[in-house]
């Protein structure tokens, strides 16, 4: 079994346990150190409710990286966002392979450092999007690899939720404050929290880049300092166009992420909060539902499917296929089929485009 170190992840910190809950139901790695918070009584205290040794418990991410170089397979980064490059950067340093949270870092420089340094030392280094383990996600992309819809044409892809829709940042919520922060965040809120999932989720399924886009990035709740809802205009490298919004001032609303895929003969449909069903919608056909665990899966959706058709799976079973990808990688039973650092990369330099396309009165800005 492999053996693992986070950083990050403390008391109170709601994707430290996700991640921590994943790679328990993943079952191929155990957790044996950390540095859970910049107060070292509060690392020891979680670390002991963890079971973990005192002495694996550390002060500084530096500190940890230094004295469990060797014995640990891989670090987990689950930090707020000013930290994932100072903290990965180190574990790199190390020689230790790294996943890291969404979004990688606040800059493309940064991002591009770090994808260099994990290149020229040989490690691994992921970051975790998330939908990318849905079993119907893969289904999506396989049909789409293999011709069911035929050549792309246009892109629709919106993740909205209402968590923010009034001013939490100035209430004590912890999520809140540091998202809202933007020396914490990078100088998004929004736009790297669920617009960062977009971006990385339409090339995944589609295997298309964009080429230039055109952002309008709100600030909708009044008094907010970053966005809170934004939306992208796309244009992709085989000539297709898209169209994105991202929110999280959409009163209401859940975690409503949905991707919709339009090709020259058919489309595509999925939907997060129903996410065993994914729709097809045959040219002059009666559209249908592809079930997950059901004969009309592909071997690779399949694969990522745990428990028999009607007994739905989510959010956490999509992550544990993730590190199931990464840690399959790690122990050399298969090639790379996680969210790498330059899925990460590519990330960033979208979101720093947006940014610049939104000041200039959403101007197009190039990608490529």
């Amino acid at each position: 079994m492999l053996k693992y170190a986070m950083i990050g992840g403390g008391p109170g910190a709601f994707v430290g346990q996700v991640h921590r809950t994943a790679l328990a139901l993943n079952g191929q790695a155990t957790l044996v150190a950390g540095c859970f918070s910049r107060d070292l009584d509060k690392t020891r205290s979680l670390g002991a409710e963890l079971g973990l040794a005192e002495d694996r418990l550390y002060a500084t991410p530096e500190e940890l990286a230094r004295l469990e170089a060797g014995d640990v397979d891989f670090a987990v980064v689950v930090t707020s966002n000013e930290a994932h490059y100072p903290n990965v950067k180190t574990c790199l340093e190390n020689g230790i392979h790294v996943m890291c949270d969404k979004p990688f870092t606040h800059t493309s420089a940064q991002a591009e450092e770090l994808v260099k340094l994990a290149s020229d030392r040989g490690l691994f280094l992921g970051v975790s999007y998330t939908y990318a383990g849905y079993p119907m996600v893969r289904q999506m992309r396989e049909m789409i690899l293999r011709g069911d819809i035929g050549a792309v044409r246009f892109i629709n892809c919106e993740y909205p939720q209402g968590w923010l829709a009034e001013m939490l940042e100035t209430t004590g919520h912890i999520q809140a404050e540091w998202r809202a922060d933007p020396e914490r965040s990078g100088g998004t809120l929004s736009l790297g929290d669920v617009g960062s999932h977009i971006e990385y989720l339409v090339p995944h399924v589609t295997g298309l880049r964009i080429t230039r886009l055109a952002a309008r990035l709100d600030s909708l709740v009044e008094g907010r300092l970053l966005d809170d809802n934004g939306t992208i205009l796309t244009e992709y490298d085989s000539g297709a166009r898209g169209m994105y919004w991202y929110s999280q001032a959409a009163t209401g609303m859940v975690n409503g992420l949905k991707i919709r895929i339009f090709g020259e003969t058919g489309g595509l449909e999925w939907f997060q909060e129903d996410p065993d069903i994914l729709h097809h919608m045959p040219l002059g056909e009666s559209a249908r539902k592809i079930r997950r665990g059901t004969p009309d899966l592909t071997p690779g959706a399949m694969a990522y499917s745990h428990t028999p058709p009607g007994h739905p799976e989510g959010w956490l079973l999509a992550f544990a296929n993730i590190y199931t990808s990464f840690c399959n990688t790690l122990m050399g039973d298969d090639g790379v089929d996680f969210p790498t650092g330059e899925d990460g990369l590519r990330g960033v330099r979208f979101m720093e485009a947006c940014l610049e396309s939104s000041k200039n009165d959403t101007a197009w800005v190039d990608m490529m």
